[in-house]
């Protein structure tokens, strides 16, 4: 089992910039994919980003690449997102995930959320 708690979450304007981090426990060394999802309300929760624990290979959807980045510390079995360049669109709950396997598979295991909110 993996237990998964997000932090950093908050309000910034447009333009501005926010970390969030995912801090694992539990059976942090059967994780072999790790990613942040969202859900704006209303709408389905989708994958925006991912990196793979062992070689830190990322993958982003279209709508955050060049403007966020996915990183991982093994040595503390945690992961960031840096958000950059943020609008109000990207206003949402952001969720942690890890996977067993690859992400793309589906992820087995999610933390909490935390609420971002950007103002125009």
């Amino acid at each position: 089992q993996v237990h998964l708690a997000e932090s950093g979450g908050g309000s910034v304007q447009a333009g501005g910039s926010l970390r969030l981090s995912c801090s694992a426990s539990g059976d942090t060394d059967s994780i072999f994919c790790a990613a942040w999802y969202r859900q704006i309300p209303g709408k389905e929760r989708e994958g925006i980003a991912s990196v793979v624990s062992d070689d830190g290979r990322t993958n982003y959807v279209n709508s955050v690449k060049g403007r966020f980045i996915i990183s991982r510390d093994n040595t503390k079995a945690s992961v960031y997102l840096h958000m950059n360049s943020l609008n109000p669109e990207d206003t949402a709950i952001y969720y942690c995930a890890a996977a067993q396997q690859a992400c793309s598979y589906g992820v087995a295991f999610w933390g909490q959320g935390t609420q971002v909110t950007v103002s125009s």
